[in-house]
């Protein structure tokens, strides 16, 4: 495993920490273009962000920012969805593809998210509108080793369902259910021992999203812009996802 790749890693940890996300999707890109095997790139991506959101959720929760009771018609349905999405072989084609254009809705919505302060009229998501977006989004996430919170975010917002700490904390726990749900799913479909064999060369990413996701929490507790963050995470994310579309393409190799 090339070094570069554990400092790639505690830098996306840091950053996607920073602004209340795992970063599985950029970890899947940035071991796509590292060379390695895409069979075990959500397993890796998934297990990395478990270890980033699970300090954040409890802290949402002990702050009084977790809802519980609201976000669980998402859950209700992503939850089996992302299992079923580990569960089913894609083709090294449409794994890319799938995730470049995930990407590119991720650095989007990151690009022009102005993070509004919703006051007064908060509302709770009709349930036919959450059982159909947590599935949807749980599917797709289990396929290709996200989380779902930078599809769940933009929803919450549009519906005004709440804050944007209650949004945060909604998403760290949706990012939580859905990893731990995908990485199942994902382990069960290799099964190979060979296959399970190669993750061990990987180790190292553990750690060093552990120690970035933890930093940048305190970055965001410590005050530091978040736009500033954000643009910057939006800037990577975006020329990640080019790259990606270009080489599903078929214009880079």
């Amino acid at each position: 495993m090339p070094l570069y790749l554990i400092f790639l890693f505690f830098f996306t940890a840091a950053l996607y920490a920073s602004v209340g996300f795992g970063g599985g999707s950029t970890y899947n890109a940035l071991l796509v273009l590292a060379g390695v095997d895409y069979r075990i790139l959500p397993t890796i991506a998934l297990a990395c962000n478990i270890i980033v959101v699970a300090g954040g959720s409890y802290a949402f929760a002990r702050s009084g920012h977790l809802r519980l009771k609201r976000i669980a018609p998402f859950l209700i349905t992503s939850v089996p969805a992302a299992w079923a999405g580990g569960r089913i072989p894609v083709s090294e084609t449409i794994f890319i593809g799938v995730l470049g254009f995930s990407l590119l809705v991720a650095g989007l919505h990151l690009a022009f998210d102005r993070n509004r302060d919703l006051d007064g009229d908060m509302k709770s998501a009709a349930p036919w509108l959450a059982w159909a977006a947590g599935g949807l989004i749980g599917f797709i996430s289990g396929l290709v080793g996200i989380g779902g919170g930078i599809f769940l975010a933009p929803v919450l917002y549009f519906i005004r369902w709440g804050k944007p700490k209650e949004i945060a904390g909604a998403c760290s726990l949706f990012i939580l259910a859905n990893s731990l749900s995908g990485l199942t799913g994902q382990l069960m479909k290799l099964g190979d021992i060979e296959a399970l064999s190669m993750l061990g060369a990987y180790w190292m990413l553990f750690p060093a999203v552990l120690i970035g996701g933890q930093i940048g929490s305190r970055l965001a507790n410590a005050g530091l812009s978040s736009f500033a963050i954000k643009r910057l995470t939006a800037v990577l994310i975006l020329y990640v996802s080019v790259r990606l579309l270009l080489r599903w393409q078929g214009l880079i190799f």
